[in-house]
């Protein structure tokens, strides 16, 4: 009889994945066999699920974007073998056992958990990319990190402190505050009680980068903080849309606005992404990096993180243990 795994499946747009239990796939040649140990939510399965996401999918599709495992079986052209730990990125890795090709996949460190591991990836390699290759943050110049107690946000307090920057996190509530500011945020501001956030930036002395996953008016009100040269990342739109920044500032101001889609670099530069990623494991491995997943499910409950990431309740990533 065929080994059979479980696995997460989106049947229909708008709604939730099911859990179906299916055949042991057969590894096309050329391709790495993972047995997958976790993976993690993003905002962007919420996005793909609605049919919303840039990379669309028709349905029946697995859900998952990044997570972590060990490898069943390698082709010749890999330097991986059977064995190593890996992370994952490649669409559907909420399964037990997928198949992807060698440069989906990097080794990670003896001292990295899977857990660690599976939300590492997208959250962390965004924050550096971002802000290494795209704002060029150096170090002592301020950033501030909107929504920084969420998945993003919390890698790049831990990230632009990493690189020496002087951090200000925007977060709701006292809880979250407390979160950020052991993450290694220098200032933080509660956007529950904070009417001005324009006006709180600019009292800390105004702003160089800013990193926003956020977007609406949180975004715009943080853009005109910006100091002469600064720099706005366009993260994503967690707030339900995008920001209108005022190009006569951007102008006037010599301030850069930077897109910036984690993703995009597997076509635009792989290169990037596997030199951000071994720094970022070097970072780890110095102890300058602390991933901590905010909820750890089990597959069972997968649906339950799609709500608790839906309804912003986590702080940190929300990983399935597979």
């Amino acid at each position: 009889m065929a080994q059979k795994i479980r696995i997460a499946s989106v049947e229909q747009l708008g709604q939730d994945p099911v859990l179906r239990s299916v055949e042991m796939p057969e590894c096309p040649p050329g391709l790495l066999c993972i047995r997958m140990r976790a993976a993690a939510l993003n905002f962007a399965d919420l996005l793909k699920a609605k049919g919303q996401y840039q990379e669309p999918q028709d349905p029946p599709f697995l859900a998952g974007l990044e997570g972590a495992g060990e490898v069943i079986s390698a082709p010749e052209i890999s330097d991986l073998v059977p064995g190593d730990r890996v992370v994952v990125s490649h669409p559907g890795t909420m399964a037990e056992v997928i198949c992807v090709p060698p440069v989906a996949c990097q080794k990670i460190p003896d001292s990295m958990s899977f857990q660690q591991a599976a939300g590492f990836q997208v959250a962390y390699g965004t924050s550096h990319l971002a802000l290494d290759g795209r704002a060029d943050l150096r170090a002592g110049e301020t950033l501030v990190v909107l929504g920084a107690a969420g998945g993003v946000g919390l890698t790049a307090v831990e990230v632009g402190k990493a690189m020496g920057a002087r951090i200000i996190a925007v977060a709701r509530g006292e809880g979250r505050l407390q979160t950020v500011r052991s993450a290694g945020a220098d200032e933080v501001i509660d956007s529950e009680t904070c009417e001005d956030l324009k006006g709180a930036l600019r009292a800390l002395g105004g702003v160089d980068v800013v990193y926003d996953p956020v977007g609406g008016k949180m975004g715009e009100a943080a853009f005109r903080a910006l100091k002469r040269g600064g720099r706005f990342l366009v993260i994503g739109f967690a707030g339900g849309g995008a920001p209108a920044l005022p190009l006569n500032h951007a102008l006037v101001k010599n301030i850069s606005i930077h897109g910036f889609y984690w993703g995009g670099y597997r076509l635009l530069d792989p290169g990037a992404l596997q030199h951000s990623l071994s720094r970022l494991f070097s970072l780890f491995e110095a102890g300058k990096l602390h991933p901590v997943a905010g909820k750890v499910l089990p597959l069972e409950q997968l649906v339950e993180g799609y709500e608790l990431l839906r309804s912003r309740k986590s702080v940190g990533k929300i990983v399935i243990s597979l």
